[in-house]
């Protein structure tokens, strides 16, 4: 891996303690769900406050990125505001619908009643408009993170082996237990892959530094009442959709503060998600002390799988997905990868036996552009993200890339 530009001069030895720190993430992956791809882009608010900027001490785009990966906070707590613009049509809240279909979770309908607690579909709300979040953690096994809506509340507590989901406008509670020594429950809990915080999202963006990024610093601001560098990371590569991601990073601690994505189409941040206010503090004990309410409905998460039918079971275009997930493969390099995948749905958007996908059916079809090229013929969904090229013949292409790349990748895999 070559080193990264920066306008800093850095020796080969540091060049090399970089590339070792980069080799503790995963290789970024591009988000692959069809319609859902833009359900892993989520984006938030406003740019960086104009407070003034902090003096602080030179620093390399090297050295930053390492205070980043050698940050340990374990305690924290704080409100973080979301805002997402993906260019998306207005569906009058059918997207939500779709989302939660094909997220396989009980809440999503399937052979009974789900619950409205369920985070698999509950945190998928974050995919569009602005939200407010409260977050806080107090190490491995104690987390919370709460979505304030109008005049209700939902939360997410993880608290030793024991999560719950509580939904306040319906009183609804949904519950589930973590292995012995599982730490943040990711791996066990619907919903909780999905991004919520400037570091889930700086950890992605870092993920895909390579010799195709350029990452520089960018001076500093005040984030939330803290100092805080400037990261800039943007794609050496034509083809890309994302112009450049700003990461604040807290001068003091290497936290992530705040995440700006801004698309090579120019305009306002797809994803600009930040700390309104921070606390590095301990929190209290009962912040993460959790008892269902007197008359709520509780679900347990066994019981509501065997209910709504596990999904590698699923059924129709729910199937169709999983089955052609599990033959992802990932072409391309650096920002202009291409995830593809085969439905194995002859016909375009995989269709359930009612032939409606998620409810939504043809009415999907009608924001898509139609294409061809010498794969054939095909249906390209865009966002000032991410786009997705389904062909007639079930092949699914999606990335962070422009249209022609996508019918470039499909015409090169003929």
């Amino acid at each position: 891996m070559a080193p990264i530009d920066s306008d800093d001069n850095t020796t080969a030895r540091e060049g090399e303690e970089l590339r070792a720190g980069r080799r503790k993430a995963a290789r970024y992956v591009v988000p692959v769900a069809v319609m859902g791809v833009a359900a892993a882009t989520i984006g938030l608010v406003p740019a960086l406050a104009d407070s003034g900027d902090p003096d602080l001490p030179k620093v390399t785009a090297e050295q930053l990125i390492e205070k980043i990966a050698e940050s340990d906070v374990q305690q924290l707590s704080g409100t973080v505001r979301i805002n997402t613009d993906l260019g998306l049509p207005d569906l009058g809240g059918l997207e939500s619908g779709l989302m939660s279909g094909m997220s396989g979770g009980p809440g999503s309908g399937g052979d009974g009643e789900g619950s409205a607690a369920d985070p698999s579909a509950k945190l998928t709300e974050l995919v569009s408009g602005s939200h407010t979040l409260r977050v806080a953690a107090d190490g491995p096994d104690r987390q919370k993170l709460s979505l304030l809506e109008n005049a209700a509340e939902y939360s997410l507590i993880h608290n030793g082996k024991d999560v719950w989901g509580y939904d306040s406008s319906s009183n609804e509670v949904y519950h589930s237990t973590a292995a012995d020594g599982a730490g943040r429950p990711e791996k066990d809990v619907p919903g909780q892959d999905v991004p919520a915080t400037p570091k889930d999202f700086a950890d992605q963006a870092l993920k895909a530094v390579d010799d195709t990024t350029s990452v520089t610093v960018g001076g500093t601001a005040q984030v939330a009442g803290r100092d805080a560098y400037r990261l800039v990371v943007e794609p050496k590569q034509d083809g890309s959709t994302v112009g450049a991601i700003t990461v604040a990073v807290d001068a003091e601690t290497g936290t992530p503060l705040k995440f700006t994505l801004t698309p090579a189409s120019g305009g306002a941040a797809v994803v600009d998600v930040g700390f309104t206010k921070v606390s590095f503090a301990k929190p209290d004990a009962s912040t993460f002390d959790f008892t269902p309410p007197e008359g709520a409905k509780v679900t347990e998460a066994d019981e509501a799988g065997e209910r709504a039918g596990a999904p590698e079971h699923g059924r129709g275009a729910e199937g169709e997905l999983a089955k052609g997930m599990d033959g992802i493969e990932v072409i391309g390099e650096g920002w202009n990868s291409i995830a593809t995948f085969d439905t194995g749905a002859e016909g375009g958007l995989p269709t359930d036996s009612a032939g409606d996908l998620g409810g939504l059916g043809g009415f999907l079809g009608s924001f898509g552009d139609q294409v061809k090229g010498d794969f054939g013929s095909g249906t390209v969904f865009k966002t000032r993200l991410v786009n997705a090229l389904i062909t007639d013949d079930g092949k699914v292409y999606a990335g962070a890339v422009t249209k022609d790349a996508l019918v470039k990748a499909a015409d090169a895999a003929k």
